[in-house]
């Protein structure tokens, strides 16, 4: 079922006309519950991997707040809560009952952080065809997208790009390692998922503007709300008409927890470009504007533990999102990882 985003409340672009040629296509992936294959672009899904290529590892230095926990784990974990949501409960019931609550406190223990380098984990597979407008390395049809799912010196998972050409794979792997640890809480751990990718066109945050725009469009915002205390006020811009939230390929950066500073190319020096957004959520916190038609519908009966706009069920952060930058003059040289 695809997924479309309901038009912005106002075309921007018509009223500041300096916006126009600022406009970037971005393509929202809008990741729900699913059983992909490795043929499939997905997030959280098995990758078309050869079976003569080593798979990646991480030997850096890990910053774990809390003990590591398996993969197993986290996965019983959050089969034990599904099946606690969608059982019916009495009012002032608990979720779970001791049993399971003690069973929980077993699975959230942890254990001692291994020594050996940490098998990576899909995160997303993309499928050129698949996403519009999206290209790679001459050659390429398929983009690869895995981490270590532990936090590193910049408090993020590691991400490693892989580009390749789909029908050059041959024999695949069927059995790929998976990592010894995993962040505490599972936030690193994306669940399966299929895409209904979507076009949609953004604007810079104010954070890139000039002052002068940023400001007028500000106290445009202000204007447009009969109550500004009750609603988005000033920032109606940046919340309604900018940046998309949610995962995405391409797009402007959602700048938020910090100012846009110099990003650029070590080998180069080239100004860094967004490539790929993994978000810890398909909002915006504020309303449902960015809210695919689709999923405006109210579910007949429980929904369990995952719901569409939390799909993959990976959190960034405090509901941060992470973005990956590459160069733009070569997809060899290395990427950029940035939280917002």
């Amino acid at each position: 079922m695809s997924r479309t985003t309901p038009p912005r409340p106002v075309d921007i672009a018509s009223v500041f006309p300096e916006l126009a040629p600022l406009a970037r296509q971005a393509v929202r992936l809008h990741p729900r519950a699913g059983r992909p294959t490795v043929h499939d672009s997905s997030v959280g899904g098995p990758l078309l991997w050869p079976a003569d290529e080593t798979w990646p590892t991480c030997a850096k230095e890990h910053h774990n707040g809390n003990p590591p926990v398996s993969l197993d784990d986290i996965r019983r974990r959050r089969a034990l809560l599904d099946a606690a949501w969608l059982r019916p409960r009495e009012p002032r019931e608990h979720l779970l009952d001791p049993d399971e609550r003690a069973y929980f406190a077993e699975l959230q223990a942890g254990h001692p952080a291994h020594t050996e380098p940490n098998a990576l984990l899909p995160v997303a597979q993309l499928h050129l065809r698949d996403v519009p407008g999206f290209a790679g390395p001459e050659g390429a049809d398929l983009l690869q997208v895995l981490w270590c799912p532990l936090d590193h010196h910049n408090g993020l998972p590691a991400a490693r790009l892989v580009w390749r050409n789909a029908a050059g794979v041959g024999e695949l792997l069927t059995d790929p390692p998976e990592p010894a640890d995993v962040e505490h809480y599972g936030g690193y751990v994306p669940a399966p998922c299929v895409l209904h990718p979507e076009a949609v066109t953004e604007y810079p945050a104010p954070h890139e503007l000039p002052e002068e725009l940023a400001d007028r469009l500000y106290a445009w915002g202000e204007e447009q709300e009969e109550d500004p205390e009750e609603g988005l006020g000033g920032a109606y811009y940046r919340y309604e008409l900018s940046v998309a939230p949610g995962w995405k390929v391409g797009g402007w950066a959602p700048w938020s927890l910090c100012d846009p500073k110099p990003m650029h190319c070590d080998t180069c020096n080239a100004r860094y470009e967004p490539l790929f957004t993994i978000d810890s959520g398909e909002g915006n916190g504020w309303n449902d504007s960015w809210t695919p038609l689709k999923d405006l519908e109210k579910p007949s009966g429980p929904t369990g533990l995952r719901t569409p706009a939390d799909a993959p069920m990976v959190k960034i952060g405090r509901g941060c999102s992470m973005q990956i930058y590459v160069c733009p003059t070569s997809f060899d040289h290395p990427h950029l990882e940035v939280m917002q």
